[in-house]
């Protein structure tokens, strides 16, 4: 049933998706769907729940990596790469998780923040990493600018299709923001 219900998010509005729909999509009656979830809140409140889990691929992205010279293009380059795709992946959730969380419902809202902290986590500690090096100002604050990059780069990939009326294109913007996660991480220009 939940990937009965994924489908449908993904091909119609979170608010048009009713019980009886998902059921019948399922090849059971709405009684069964009931046994399981209280409504399709609930059952998207479990999707939502697998795929927190799965955000933890974005801290695995940054793990044990360099952001000095070519190696620290490369991460950054790498780490956009991995948060757009994770992004696109699942985004017909994220939409759904977004909406609600900005209608103010806190399971949702604790499920984005999960999902920003697996990004912005490994951030805040290059970038302390850094500073402990001396190669970042000891006045940056760390968990502000890599929450900042977090932030910016979840709602650059709900704009997309604003881009490309912006005469924007995909392989135009991975470098674009790449250089932006790099140049917000060590305060440096990438050695590419």
């Amino acid at each position: 049933m939940l990937d009965c219900l994924s489908e449908m998010l993904n091909s119609s509005p979170y608010r048009d998706v009713k019980v009886i729909d998902v059921a019948r999509k399922a090849g059971t009656s709405p009684a069964t769907f009931y046994q399981y979830f209280p409504d399709v809140e609930g059952a998207v409140l479990e999707i939502a729940e697998q795929m927190a889990s799965e955000s933890g691929s974005l801290s695995e992205v940054l793990a044990g990596r360099s952001w000095v010279g070519k190696a620290g293009w490369q991460t950054a380059q790498d780490f956009v790469d991995g948060f757009l795709d994770f992004w696109r992946k699942n985004d017909a959730i994220l939409r759904v998780v977004d909406l609600g969380a900005a209608e103010g419902d806190k399971r949702f809202a604790k499920l984005r923040l999960k999902i920003l902290n697996s990004a912005t986590t490994p951030l805040t500690g290059s970038i302390k990493d850094l500073q402990t090096k001396g190669r970042v100002d000891k006045d940056i604050n760390p968990a502000a600018v890599s929450g900042a990059l977090v932030v910016m780069l979840s709602g650059v990939t709900s704009q997309l299709k604003g881009f490309q009326t912006w005469g924007v294109k995909q392989a135009d913007l991975r470098p674009n923001l790449a250089q932006l996660v790099h140049l917000g991480v060590t305060g440096r220009k990438p050695t590419k």
